[in-house]
């Protein structure tokens, strides 16, 4: 157990970093053969499909954001599987009684190949090849840990053969080793897999999907501009979150005070509450995303933080429709309450790549879908994402299931900018707790002065009150969970305000896990930090 911070990394040329050192080797090597930012962390991530496969495998998502150092044009790739065209609410309601049983049943289909290949083209400079081999020298070492390991090398050769068959044209090449997992012999493998063990995944829906390239949802704090991926995951509760945090004087209150904690906590609970009321698939729902990330909105949901006493459930949803640019299209999804209350398993899959080059052109990204969620395809080496446990089969809820829909996913990179240009790239694993962790360390590197390894090293809390993403969405009311290295006075001051405070370990998975790395434009210097809770590393010169 670490008692004390490290220091920060730092460097002048690029820093890498991920959840696991071996990955942010493999970040590195690619920058020194002279790849970029995209390439270097497209392969720290698919390192991270072999060395974490119980936290992200090669056929799980890959949600990415990439700003090139101009700062001109931040893109996301939406890295997420959608419901297969046979999958119906109606199946589940017929024939499980209502629930989503762990399995083949909740596949989705697999994203993060598609959103590597598809970011590799549009912001990298390497082949496949090129980027995929620290994961494939990789494989030989850690084949032992999972059994379908030593597959996983021979599907990275049959993509590296795809790609070579094209010719030198780097476009080409792309296209042949995605067209070959997407239309070819593989997803004819997995779509044989799938049929026999029960799924609803068939060839037609590997054939019809693709990831995008899309712009992001965006919000301002201060000085910084806050970029995330769409309403698809929830991503944009952390834009929200600072939106109404805007508003207070966190610098006054102190930084880990009781005040402030509250404040924060309280904060999230409004933040989720409209996350539960309408964040979905924006393919199929309608989402009010401008009015969600007005400043003006972000006003009206103050007045409903009480500075003194938390909230003993998850508040009522505000109404976002007032500061929304367009009319309401439907009725809308009736707000789910939870009524009762489980003792639930926080989820802590999930892992987390940053790459800043020596150009200042930055990347992150939030690979996951552990090994585990699904069975190992025989020959592939690799599972069908099982993203499908985000999901509701409540008709109301706006991200009910629906076939081709996108479930609602955890994972989510950020990106913040500085005078227009990359200032931190930053993300974590942890389920609901990502967007918790990362929105503590963003505020403790804007707000109260710290280097990222400090800020990411400083204790957290996290809310439970608010039904949890996974299936079956489990609630704990009023429930805050906090590391005990916060002070015990603060602990017992957040009680008496109606916080039920878990005290948790000093250092501890359920609060996230988060990497970042920040620029100093002036200097040029970059300086990494990588979450002591597991075993990140930040790399850099």
């Amino acid at each position: 157990m670490l008692t004390s911070y490290r220091p920060a990394v730092q460097g002048t040329r690029y820093m890498v970093s991920s959840t696991h050192y071996l990955a942010t080797m493999g970040g590195v090597r690619i920058l020194e053969e002279g790849g970029n930012a995209a390439d270097a962390g497209i392969a720290a991530g698919l390192c991270i499909n072999i060395v974490q496969p119980e936290k992200a495998q090669f056929g799980g998502v890959a949600p990415i954001i990439y700003c090139p150092s101009s700062g001109e044009q931040v893109e996301t790739v939406s890295g997420l599987g959608r419901w297969p065209k046979s999958a119906s609410l109606e199946y589940f309601v017929q024939h499980t009684d209502g629930d989503l049983p762990q399995g083949i049943l909740r596949s989705v289909t697999p994203a993060a190949p598609d959103a590597w290949i598809a970011a590799l083209d549009r912001f990298g400079t390497m082949t496949f090849e090129q980027v995929v081999q620290p994961a494939l020298e990789l494989v030989e070492g850690w084949q032992e840990r999972y059994s379908g390991q030593k597959d996983m090398a021979v599907t990275f050769r049959r993509l590296i053969e795809a790609e070579q068959s094209a010719g030198a044209e780097r476009h080409a090449g792309l296209k042949a080793a995605r067209d070959l997992f997407y239309r070819g012999a593989i997803a004819g493998e997995i779509a044989e897999f799938c049929e026999r063990e029960g799924g609803f995944l068939r060839m037609e829906d590997l054939e019809d999907f693709e990831v995008r390239i899309e712009l992001p949802e965006r919000t301002t704090y201060g000085d910084f501009e806050v970029y995330s991926c769409g309403a698809w995951c929830q991503g944009p509760s952390l834009l929200m979150a600072l939106n109404t945090l805007g508003g207070f004087d966190l610098k006054k209150m102190g930084h880990n005070s009781a005040d402030y904690l509250h404040t924060v906590l309280e904060t999230l609970k409004l933040t989720f509450s409209d996350r539960e009321a309408y964040f979905g698939d924006p393919d199929f729902v309608q989402v009010p995303m401008k009015g969600l990330l007005s400043k003006e909105y972000a006003s009206k949901r103050r007045e409903a933080l009480d500075a003194v006493w938390a909230a003993p459930d998850m508040p009522e949803p505000g109404d976002p429709w007032p500061f929304h640019s367009e009319p309401r299209s439907e009725s809308g999804p009736v707000p789910v309450k939870v009524d009762c209350e489980y003792a639930s398993v926080w989820e802590a899959d999930t892992a987390y790549a940053c790459v800043v080059d020596g150009e200042g052109n930055a990347f992150s990204a939030t690979p996951s879908d552990p090994v585990g969620w699904n069975s190992v395809i025989p020959g592939l080496g690799f599972c069908v994402s099982g993203r499908g446990t985000q999901t509701w089969l409540d008709p109301a809820h706006p991200s009910r299931l629906e076939p081709g829909k996108r479930p609602r996913l955890t994972p989510n990179p950020a990106m913040a900018l500085k005078a227009g240009r990359p200032f931190m790239p930053f993300g974590c694993p942890g389920g609901d707790a990502q967007v918790q962790g990362m929105l503590q360390v963003f505020l403790n590197v804007v707000e109260f002065g710290m280097d990222p390894q400090v800020a990411v090293e400083a204790p957290r809390v996290v809310s439970h009150s608010f039904p949890n993403s996974f299936w079956p969405h489990a609630s704990q009311p009023a429930v805050a969970v906090v590391e005990s290295r916060v002070d015990q006075d603060i602990r017992r001051n957040l009680a008496g305000r109606g916080h039920r405070v878990q005290d948790n370990e000093a250092w501890s998975n359920e609060m996230s896990r988060v990497c970042a790395i920040t620029v100093d434009h002036k200097t040029g210097m970059r300086t990494g930090g990588a979450d002591p809770r597991g075993p990140a590393y930040a790399i850099g010169w």
